[in-house]
C-alpha cells in the first residue's frame, strides 16, 4: 500500500466496494430492528430485502431535525441504541440533541480524513474544537490520536494563552474553525508572535472560501476540509487532490431531492443522506439538511471512493455559524421571550473572513434598550454573539424564513 494512503480500503475497487455495503445493509437493518426507536422508525420491514440502493430508497429518511422531539420523548437517545453500554461518552449539541462516543480508538472514523491531509505519528496538533458538552474536541481528538499524534486540546478561544502554548509546544497541526485559525494568525501577526511551526490543517465547522484557502496558503498552512457532524463523525473528507470531498468507508451516501427521500442523478444537487455501517449506534437515511452533489469518476489522489463536491448550502434553515449549529426552533425561542416584536429573521453574513450574523426584528420601538435586550437573548439561546437590527412593523418578508444563510458558496 502507498504511504499516501491510509488502507487498502481507499483504493478498492468501486464496484467491490458497493457490493460489500449493500451485501452488510440487511444485517444493519437488523440490528437496528432490535432498537424500540427504530422499529417504530421503520415500521415492519423485512431487513433480508433491504439489498439494494433502491430497497434503501424505500424507507423513510429520519430528519436530524426530528432527534430533538423523538429524543425528548424517549430519554436519553430515543430508543436509537440497545443500550448505553458500548459507550464512554455523552455529549449534547445545539437543539437539544445528545450524542454516545463508542469504547473504541477512533469511534468517530475521523483518523482517514487527517491521514489524508497529511497527519502524520508524531504531529503535535492544537486541537480548537470545543471540548465542553459537545462532542467537536473528541471527533478530532480520537482521530488523531489513533494516528499516533500528540493533542493539545486547547478549546476555541483564549487567543493570548493559545499563542503562548503555540511558541512553547510548536504544533505542526491545527484542527479547528477555519476562522479561528484566521484569528490566531492575525493575533500573532499583529502582536510579533511566532506561529510558523503549523504547517498542516484540517478545518471543518464553517464556511472555507476560495479566498481564505488561499491566504492560508502563503501563510505556509496546507488546510484540507473535514465534513462531519455530531451525531455521525467523519463522513468526507478532502485529500491532496482538492478535488471534492471523498466519502469515508463504512458510510453509504445518497443526495436526494430535498424534502423528499428520492434520489437524485449523479451531479445533481440535493440533500445529504447518509447510512453507517455501526451496529451499536446505527444510521439509517439519516437526512444532514445539507446540499451537496455527487462528482463523477475517482479521485486523482487514487482514492476511489464516491466524491461529493463539498457543501453547498442547507436544505433547511438551519445553519452553522462559527462552528455551531443555528436552528430556527430556536429564532422562536428567542421570539417567544420577546413577545412584544413582529417577525424575526437572522441573516448570516461573513465579515474579513469570519461568521457574522444580525438578528433583523420588528419593532415598534426601535430604542437601544431593546436592542441590548434583545442581543443578549440572542447570546443566551444560540451561545453566539450578533448583532441587533431593529426594524419597522411589516418591512421583513412575509415568506416564513427565520434564518437567511447570506454567505457565499466560493
Amino acid at each position: 500500500m502507498s504511504m499516501d494512503h491510509f488502507d487498502a480500503r481507499e483504493t478498492r475497487d468501486p464496484q467491490a466496494r458497493e457490493a460489500e455495503l449493500l451485501q452488510r445493509l440487511p444485517a444493519l437493518i437488523e440490528a437496528a430492528l432490535r432498537m424500540p426507536g427504530w422499529r417504530a422508525h421503520l415500521g415492519a420491514v423485512d431487513a433480508r430485502a433491504i439489498d439494494s440502493r433502491a430497497a434503501l430508497a424505500r424507507l423513510p429518511l429520519l430528519r436530524k431535525g426530528e432527534l430533538i422531539a423523538l429524543q425528548k420523548a424517549a430519554p436519553p437517545l430515543a430508543g436509537m441504541v440497545e443500550s448505553l453500554a458500548p459507550f464512554g461518552r455523552l455529549f449534547t449539541s445545539p437543539g437539544p440533541i445528545y450524542e454516545p462516543e463508542g469504547l473504541q480508538d477512533d469511534a468517530w472514523r475521523t483518523a482517514r480524513g487527517l491521514f489524508a491531509a497529511g497527519f502524520r505519528r508524531g504531529d503535535i496538533v492544537l486541537n480548537t474544537f470545543s471540548y465542553h458538552l459537545t462532542p467537536g474536541g473528541f471527533i478530532l481528538d480520537s482521530g488523531a490520536r489513533a494516528l499516533g499524534c500528540l493533542v493539545i486540546p486547547a478549546g476555541p478561544g483564549n487567543t493570548e494563552q493559545q499563542l503562548d502554548v503555540i511558541e512553547h509546544l510548536r504544533p505542526t497541526a491545527y484542527g479547528g474553525t477555519p476562522d479561528f485559525l484566521k484569528i490566531l494568525l492575525d493575533a500573532a501577526d499583529a502582536r510579533g508572535r511566532d506561529t510558523s511551526s503549523i504547517r498542516k490543517a484540517v478545518v471543518s465547522g464553517a464556511a472555507f472560501p476560495a479566498s481564505l484557502q488561499e491566504e492560508f496558503r502563503r501563510r505556509g498552512i496546507d488546510a484540507y476540509q473535514i465534513y462531519a457532524t455530531a451525531d455521525v463523525g467523519c463522513i468526507a473528507y478532502e485529500s491532496p487532490a482538492r478535488e471534492g470531498l471523498i466519502v469515508n468507508e463504512d458510510v453509504l451516501l445518497e443526495i436526494v431531492r430535498p424534502g423528499t427521500g428520492e434520489p437524485v442523478p449523479d451531479g445533481e444537487v440535493g440533500e445529504v443522506v447518509v447510512t453507517v455501517f455501526d451496529h451499536d449506534r446505527p444510521w439509517i437515511r439519516l437526512a444532514l439538511g445539507d446540499l451537496s452533489a455527487i462528482l463523477p469518476g475517482a479521485s486523482p489522489c487514487g482514492r476511489t471512493n464516491v466524491r461529493i463536491r463539498g457543501w453547498l448550502g442547507r436544505a433547511d434553515q438551519t445553519t452553522k455559524v462559527k462552528g455551531m449549529f443555528v436552528r430556527p426552533e430556536q429564532i422562536a425561542e428567542i421570539a417567544r421571550r420577546h413577545p412584544e416584536l413582529g417577525r424575526l429573521r437572522l441573516v448570516v453574513t461573513r465579515a474579513g473572513e469570519v461568521d457574522a450574523m444580525t438578528l433583523k426584528a420588528e419593532s415598534d420601538q426601535r430604542s437601544e434598550a431593546l436592542a441590548q435586550r434583545l442581543g443578549e437573548t440572542l447570546r443566551a439561546v444560540t451561545k453566539l454573539s450578533g448583532a441587533v437590527e431593529l426594524v419597522a412593523p411589516g418591512s421583513l418578508p412575509n415568506d416564513g424564513k427565520v434564518i437567511e444563510d447570506a454567505r457565499p458558496l466560493a
